[in-house]
């Protein structure tokens, strides 16, 4: 999470001289230019922090996001993929949706599409100009990738983002 201040959840550690700071709790509540949603490729809501989201932001975001189904992406988002929706009631002002790979059936470049997750969501970021984005630990829940890869990862394209 890219954050200025700690907002609901509780700061554990900051890298990048601050730029980055790893935080647990309830993404849902952070008052940020963006959360990240890990979410599914129909972008209409799911279990984990994708319904998450979808509950806490309201109709706003399923509204968005069959929106962007009916002109773009007809088919579904693709895996590492993003866009960019209204946060609906959450504090945060934006969700940017983004879609992991499923760790047991993502094929050999599984790693490179969770990296793609976390760059085009801070590439979205970075147009829209957002400056604070939370992000979840993409495909870590249901999708099953081991916290330890993926936080290599996600570290690795964060970091390179920034650069």
């Amino acid at each position: 999470m890219t954050d200025l201040g700690l907002g609901s959840m509780r700061a554990h550690e900051r890298f990048l001289d601050g730029r980055v700071v790893v935080k647990v709790g309830d993404i849902t509540q952070e008052a940020v230019d963006a959360v990240v949603n890990a979410a599914n490729g129909t972008l209409m809501g799911g279990g984990g922090v994708d319904g998450a989201i979808h509950r806490a932001g309201g109709p706003a975001i399923l509204e968005e996001c069959r929106d962007i189904r009916a002109t773009r992406y007809a088919d579904g988002l693709p895996t590492g993929g993003a866009v960019l929706t209204t946060a609906g009631r959450m504090p945060a002002r934006h969700v940017i949706h983004t879609v992991g790979p499923v760790y047991g059936s993502g094929g050999p470049d599984k790693e490179e599409k969770l990296s793609e997750c976390y760059r085009n969501s801070l590439s979205i970021a970075a147009e829209a100009g957002l400056t604070t984005v939370a992000f979840p630990a993409i495909s870590t829940g249901i999708y099953g990738y081991p916290m330890d890869e993926a936080a290599a990862v996600s570290s690795q394209a964060i970091q390179d983002a920034l650069r």
